[in-house]
């Protein structure tokens, strides 16, 4: 059942309809590099606690103790003794510092910092961060950051249109520590997907198994495979992992329709089909109209005009339509005869509902 005037199923229809009919186009090959990793080639998460300075007036309160005590303790090691409960400064911000290291970072090599607020600022617009170790989970200090911070959203006579909370330093750290690497000794290199799937990790192999003309690449399971550097290319591993990479391989997937509930979206896999089944589709429409009218007495009878309304109430049943989809129907098949009746993102969810329950499905159904 639907109340006219909420949304406008034709438009509703084509968008959900043109979304299901890309997801009908085959995969395409990519490149090993964009489906899978080499193990232990990642990036490193660093944190620190720092301050930022420069604040119009909207850093953190009085009332922030930790806040004071960190400029109290940085005015200390800078040769001023001072009680930090006198302080009351307006200007600075207790922020924390995030940053992602990358693999194989060199000394001096920069990277960008996210800098957060966490005390009762109001904005770290036109601050600056003093100078901030960063840490990695093993607790040494892998970078320095330090620098203006960047908050784009913030307009004159005190409008803002971003979170003005959280700011950005581009090239805000510095690399002061490397992580140690033999990644050109190794002889033996473990690669992971990421997403697991029996068929593509066997395809993996395959390929780089036709690449270097002999087995090299072995399957472990859905998620990794294992690859034994060749003698020849032993010590120039960086080089070895270069041609893999770039090898084309054709994925592969479960077939699967997602559907989300809250925002009436869905996405079906390509492999989606469905067995012989008949679908019956219908509306119930009512339409609810209230109408102003203005009561005029009379000319010289002494009444009042007023207004009075009136409601009409319709309701129109739409024909049912059947459509029939044979054994063995593909996706592009469900699409046209979707299409075809005309049905709304709703209703659409409720029928792959319904043609799961009876069987007819052979997709896996994940309603989010």
């Amino acid at each position: 059942m639907k109340h006219s005037g909420i949304m406008k199923p034709p438009a509703m229809t084509m968008l959900v309809i043109a979304i299901l009919f890309l997801c009908s186009i085959p995969s395409e090959a990519v490149r090993i590099k964009d489906i899978a990793a080499i193990k232990g080639v990642r990036s490193n998460q660093l944190l620190g606690y720092g301050l930022v300075v420069g604040l119009n007036g909207t850093g953190d309160k009085s009332g922030t103790a930790f806040t004071m005590q960190s400029l109290g303790n940085m005015i200390e090691h800078m040769g001023v003794h001072v009680n930090p409960s006198n302080l009351k400064p307006k200007n600075v911000a207790a922020v924390m510092i995030t940053a992602e290291m990358p693999a194989f970072s060199r000394i001096g090599s920069k990277m960008d910092i996210m800098v957060s607020s966490m005390g009762d600022a109001k904005s770290l617009v036109g601050g600056t961060l003093l100078l901030t170790p960063l840490r990695g989970v093993d607790g040494n200090v892998y970078a320095l950051a330090q620098g203006a911070v960047a908050i784009g959203g913030a307009g004159g006579n005190g409008t803002t249109k971003n979170h003005l909370l959280v700011g950005r330093i581009a090239g805000g750290a510095t690399v002061e520590k490397e992580l140690a690497s033999t990644f050109n000794d190794k002889e033996e290199l473990v690669m992971s997907l990421y997403n697991p799937d029996f068929t593509t990790v066997n395809r993996i192999a395959n390929s780089i198994n036709r690449q270097s003309k002999k087995k090299v690449a072995q399957a472990v399971d859905s998620g990794a495979l294992r690859i034994t550097v060749p003698d020849a290319m032993k010590g120039r591993v960086t080089e070895f992992i270069a041609g893999i990479e770039g090898i084309s391989i054709t994925p592969d997937s479960i077939a699967k329709v997602v559907v989300n509930e809250k925002t009436g979206t869905i996405i079906i896999g390509e492999n989606v089909s469905i067995s012989t089944v008949a679908v019956s589709h219908g509306n119930l429409t009512i339409t609810i109209r209230d109408t102003k009218e203005v009561s005029q007495p009379a000319p010289l009878s002494g009444g009042e005009t007023k207004v009075t309304s009136s409601k009409a109430t319709s309701m129109e049943e739409e024909k049912a339509r059947v459509m029939v989809l044979a054994k063995g129907a593909t996706i592009k098949d469900l699409v046209k005869a979707l299409n075809a009746i005309g049905v709304t993102p709703r209703d659409l969810i409720s029928i792959f509902q319904t043609i799961r329950a009876a069987g007819a499905l052979q997709a896996e159904l994940e309603i989010i």
